[in-house]
């Protein structure tokens, strides 16, 4: 049975379900997360979203070490282990493999990208989310699309392959805004 996709404004909530996630996801890994970032629309203030926290966990390596752990504390991997590849990218070498996790089976619903650290997704996602935060009208304005495409789609499984190209255009433009900043990944 195919999940609607339900968008909803903005949670306060948001940021907090996050902590308490990544709280959760840090203890499961311990130094093997470099970094773990809260990403996707939650993250961005104002946001309409789907209630679904995205999380990335940045690793130096995607090894069975990271598997292992994440799996003995209960998380779900998923087949889903590569990324939207944007327009202008190759896809040579594994610039946009990752592991995708869900939550453990009773928690808050997260999806949980662990990304090698310095790849190309794993810059994308924050890039993304950070160029967002920074232009709250292309903000508003995705939020929008993506209102409309969950009502509008009559088969909710076309939801990201209809989304995917709208992201690649505001990717394009964040890459810009990067150039003319020097923005890089927030430590």
């Amino acid at each position: 049975m195919t999940e609607t996709v339900t968008i909803i404004p903005h949670q306060a909530s948001w940021t907090n379900e996050f902590e308490a996630v990544a709280a959760r996801l840090g203890a499961a890994l311990g130094s093997l997360a470099l970094r773990i970032d809260h990403i996707g629309s939650t993250s961005v203030p104002g946001l309409a979203a789907k209630d679904v926290i995205d999380v990335q966990i940045t690793v130096a390596e995607l090894d069975e070490n990271v598997l292992r752990s994440l799996g003995d504390a209960g998380f779900a991997l998923k087949p889903f282990n590569r990324d939207h590849l944007p327009p202008g990218f190759d896809d040579v070498g594994e610039p946009w493999h990752k592991f995708f996790f869900r939550e453990q089976e009773g928690e808050r619903r997260a999806h949980i990208h662990v990304r090698r650290v310095g790849a190309a997704n794993q810059r994308y996602a924050l890039l993304f989310r950070d160029y967002l935060r920074a232009h709250p009208a292309m903000s508003a304005a995705y939020g929008e699309l993506k209102q409309r495409l969950a009502a509008g789609l009559a088969d909710p499984d076309s939801y990201p392959d209809v989304k995917d190209p709208a992201v690649d255009l505001i990717y394009l433009a964040a890459e810009q805004w990067a150039a003319q900043t020097g923005w890089q990944p927030a430590a």
